[in-house]
Formats: structure tokens, C-alpha cells, sequence
């Protein structure tokens, strides 16, 4: 689905990114993970567009992806979760959700002014309601989401992730933050969405929540691949657990 080769950024001095190469199987759940500032949201950037690589490729389902912009490459089927909420806080939960479906075959101002036929808006607000049931918030649809919990927020900037038309699902850091139930939550939609045969990587600091969700893990260190495998791999291989506890 989804491969890297040898790909290398610098800021200024500081190599970010260095010689990364690894590739993402299709309908499966994988996991990047490493210490802080060992590049991972780096990488992110530069597979969704944000940041140009100085060097190296990114093929994206056999398409190389590397020098295309954000909006070409969310065309091409990638959505990303962003660390940080970037919810629209005036607007209701279900005008935030709307949005994400304008990459479909309209645009949300034509929906919002209530241009759109009849069809398209029933076929929106069927999306959306389904969407509101499976992160469990169908009561706060007409919510503003700035009056929304930490934890809703996340599940709502999830569902705009899984809403925005795509084949390939990133996300960073999905359950920061979050209260543990909300946490269970989120690990069974994210099981529920490979099952359907959605492929997805995620960056995550609990390592437990990585561990127990993903099929394959990869560990960056200083901007450079050290391992890959299976979670169970990961969990006793001497070279990670320097890396994240030092000698």
C-alpha cells in the first residue's frame, strides 16, 4: 500500500530523517513508534504533503506520491488524524463532520447554504449519522464543539478522519489524552475499520495501546528505521530497549 525509500530530511544542521525505508501492507494496522524527536511526525509531514523529503521516494498503492501537494495527495486517498484538535469550535459536531466530506462529489459551502439536491444531503446526513453512532455521539450532533470534552473532541476529529474519502489511514497519536474508556473505544473502531479492509498507521506513545492494536510495528531512532516486526518482536529486542531506556 504504501512504501518508503530511502527518505531524508534536514532542518538546517539537524537531520530529521535519515535513509528511512520501510513499506505498509495493506488492511492492516500498523504502528510507528520512537523517543521524542526521533522523526515520526516528521515522517507523517512528508508522506501527507506538509513537508517536501531533500531526498528519497514515497509511493503511495504503486503511485509515486513524493513531490505532489497536500490537496493531490489527500485526492489520492490519504487521510490523517493531526495530533493537535482542529476542529471548527463554532460550528456543531455535524456541520465539523460535514466537512470532511468535501473531497466526495460536492463541496460543503453548496451543502451549507443548502444548495445541494435533496439526494446528496440525505446520502451526507446518513454518513453522518452512522459515523456519530459508531464513536457513540449521536446526542451531541448539534452540539458546538467547543463545549465538547477532550476526549469527544478526539473521537470527533477520528470520525472526520475515517469520513474524509480515502484509502489509507494516518494517525497521530489517537488516544492521547484520552480516558482509558475512551481508549477502548477508540482500539475497537480502529479494529473494526481493518476488518472492513482499511489500512492504517499510527503513531502512539502508549505502547500498550500500539502493541495490542497493530500487526506490524516499526521503530524509528534519530530520524533512522532500527527494527521492524511483530508487537511481540518489538517488545524484547535489545536495540529498542536501549533506544527508549538507554544502556
Amino acid at each position: 500500500m504504501l512504501k518508503i525509500e530511502d527518505l531524508n530530511k534536514f532542518f538546517g544542521g539537524i537531520k530529521a530523517v535519515d535513509g528511512c525505508s520501510f513499506e505498509i501492507k495493506e488492511k492492516t494496522i500498523t504502528a510507528l513508534i520512537g523517543p521524542n524527536g526521533s522523526g515520526k511526525t516528521t515522517i507523517f509531514n512528508l508522506i501527507s504533503g506538509i513537508l517536501r523529503p531533500d531526498s528519497g521516494k514515497i509511493m503511495l498503492g504503486g503511485k509515486d506520491i513524493t513531490d505532489k501537494s497536500i490537496e493531490d495527495i489527500s485526492n489520492l486517498g490519504i487521510s490523517r488524524l493531526f495530533q493537535q484538535t482542529r476542529l471548527f469550535n463554532n460550528l456543531t459536531v455535524r456541520e465539523n463532520l460535514l466537512l470532511a466530506l468535501d473531497n466526495e462529489d460536492t463541496k460543503f459551502w453548496s451543502v451549507f447554504v443548502l444548495r445541494a439536491s435533496a439526494d446528496k444531503k440525505n446520502k451526507f446526513e446518513k454518513k453522518i449519522q452512522e459515523m456519530l453512532e459508531l464513536v457513540g455521539l449521536e446526542e451531541f450532533a448539534d452540539k458546538l464543539a467547543r463545549d465538547l470534552s477532550y476526549g469527544q473532541k478526539r473521537l470527533i476529529e477520528l470520525s472526520r478522519a475515517i469520513l474524509n474519502p480515502h484509502n489509507f489511514l494516518m494517525l497521530d497519536e489517537p488516544v492521547s489524552g484520552v480516558a482509558p474508556r475512551l481508549r477502548e473505544k477508540i482500539k475497537e473502531i480502529l479494529i473494526g475499520l481493518k476488518e472492513k479492509g482499511e489500512t492504517i498507521l499510527l503513531i502512539e506513545h502508549d505502547m500498550n495501546f500500539a502493541f495490542k492494536i497493530s500487526d506490524d510495528v516499526i521503530v524509528l531512532e534519530k530520524g533512522r528505521v532500527i527494527a521492524e516486526g511483530k508487537p511481540d518482536e518489538i517488545k524484547n529486542n535489545p536495540r529498542v530497549l536501549e533506544a527508549y531506556l538507554g544502556n
